[in-house]
């Protein structure tokens, strides 16, 4: 089989490397490196059309080899795909992202977008993240995913499985639940500031809002099981398409 990782944090991220370490340690599959050369998190699916796309290559080892994109988390995915840099993969995994991705931030999220990407071309993927950003240490995380891989790749043979781990030592975890995404929301708040020219500018903050219901991806990370979510591409609303088919259709 042949593994494509990719992430939105950077070619270099911790994350990524200690997948990849993980990965080499304890399977026998071909792996792969696409990835941003840099920080690209919250980019969502965003990819680039009016600038070229600069490539570093890495050597890894078994004479692998590892490229670093001036893009986005979707640009990789789409070159390393479609644009023949690497065999086409069998699998897709995104991540290790540092912080969570969970509920509805999953569609500003560069590593999910990364992973539905994947599926859109036709590569089952994972989307892999710890719950934290004070949490550092992703070893568990990656030894979880490559001691259980086939067992993950049996239950997603064609979308895209969203995993988020509690961003505690493995020995704090609860155990596993399969959830529907959550529901967050922020209360924002756009302070207005001057810069030394006089032109005005914004930061953007605010309040997590987030909804615990008990087969929420959020409430399992609360109480420190692992979630995984099953989803899809297709945002279709299959329950009022038959109705308004029946308003609108002549």
């Amino acid at each position: 089989m042949h593994i494509l990782l990719t992430n939105d944090d950077g070619y270099h991220a911790d994350g990524i490397q200690s997948l990849y370490r993980k990965l080499r340690a304890h399977t026998e599959h071909q792996i792969s490196i696409v990835a941003p050369e840099g920080q690209r998190s919250a980019t969502g699916h965003s990819i680039t059309l009016f600038h070229p796309l600069f490539i570093t290559e890495y050597d890894l080892e078994r004479n692998e080899k590892g490229y670093a994109i001036s893009g986005t988390p979707s640009d990789c995915v789409k070159l390393a795909i479609q644009g023949g840099i690497i065999p086409k993969p069998d699998l897709l995994i995104s991540g290790i992202n540092q912080g969570s991705n969970l509920g509805t931030d999953i569609f500003y999220s560069g590593t999910v977008s990364a992973a539905m990407e994947g599926v859109i071309l036709g590569v089952p993927s994972f989307a892999v993240s710890v719950a934290s950003f004070e949490f550092v240490d992703f070893e568990p995380s990656a030894i979880y995913i490559a001691q259980h891989l086939d067992s993950l790749i049996q239950s997603n043979r064609a979308g895209l499985m969203n995993i988020n781990f509690p961003g505690k030592p493995s020995s704090e975890w609860q155990g596993l639940k399969v959830t529907r995404l959550g529901k967050t929301v922020y209360d924002n708040v756009f302070e207005r500031r001057i810069d030394p020219r006089g032109r005005a500018y914004y930061w953007q903050c605010g309040e997590r809002i987030r909804d615990l219901e008990e087969d929420t991806d959020l409430r399992a990370i609360q109480d420190n099981y692992i979630s995984i979510t099953p989803m899809h591409s297709d945002l279709t609303d299959f329950k009022s398409l038959e109705s308004w088919k029946k308003l609108f259709t002549h």
